[in-house]
């Protein structure tokens, strides 16, 4: 019987965790061992979906498609599930958390079906005893993705200020918290105040329905863009970093900024 790509997959998989004739480094691997090349696999599909190179982006949807199979292939020899049970349970999601194209079909917004989406995840949190506004959400997810995910659920209740200058007046605050934690040494108090910081400004993001990872992602590569100038017009003057005059990269830099 010839094998359809999925099985084909699932089969290779399966050889490669077998216990007299498998990879022996394949066979050594768990869950836990696992997650973190699963996390880094989704990140290089977005690195690829970001450099628009849709080649890489298929290479890369293949390698995350590897981690789920793997896990999967783990859990059924443990007996806790399949991979059949995997694609069952998100297709049974799907289904469940678009009412308005399978159960209850008629015309909507994207708005009405993102909130009628948030709505339904509450009742199923509530089917899993997560009981709590805040319960559920991952606690391995990019501090700056969860911190939003925090601000987004607690404002859902109401708990945020009812207009931006509140927010304005706790980033002064918190502020000046930070400056007297690094006039008093303390670095365990700088971490804290840098975070809470860090805490109050994805939660002026979220009012303002900003992505504060995409915001903080792409200042990271203006920085890169402008420093990378600067490098090359001092490279340009036979010049060093630690021997240039602070007035000097300053102009640089603000040659740099007419760039973009």
């Amino acid at each position: 019987m010839k094998l359809n790509n999925i099985d084909k997959l699932l089969k290779v998989m399966s050889q490669l965790r077998d216990k007299e004739e498998g990879c022996e480094w394949d066979k050594e691997q768990t869950f836990e061992s696992i997650a973190p090349f699963t996390i880094e696999e989704a990140y290089e599909v977005a690195d690829a979906i970001d450099r628009s190179n849709h080649t890489d982006l298929k290479d890369e949807l293949g390698d995350l498609l590897l981690q789920v199979v793997f896990l999967s292939q783990i859990a059924s020899e443990d007996n806790l599930f399949e991979f059949d049970d995997v694609v069952e349970t998100i297709t049974q999601k799907l289904i469940r958390r678009h009412p308005y194209v399978f159960s209850k079909k008629r015309d909507h917004s994207s708005s009405e079906q993102l909130e009628q989406w948030e709505d339904i995840k509450q009742k199923e949190r509530s089917f899993k005893n997560q009981i709590g506004v805040l319960d559920g959400i991952a606690k391995n997810l990019p501090a700056l993705i969860r911190s939003q995910k925090i601000q987004k659920r607690a404002a859902k209740v109401g708990f945020n200020w009812p207009d931006h200058k509140g927010i304005f007046e706790k980033i002064k605050e918190e502020t000046n918290e930070l400056e007297q934690a690094i006039e008093s040494g303390s670095k365990e108090s700088m971490q804290e105040e840098i975070g809470d910081l860090l805490m109050i400004l994805t939660n002026l993001a979220q009012s303002l329905n900003v992505d504060s990872e995409e915001a903080l992602r792409g200042s990271n590569e203006k920085f890169l863009k402008r420093f990378s100038y600067i490098e090359e017009k001092l490279i340009e003057s036979k010049r060093e970093f630690k021997d240039t005059d602070l007035s000097l990269l300053d102009e640089l830099w603000d040659e740099s900024k007419k760039l973009g």
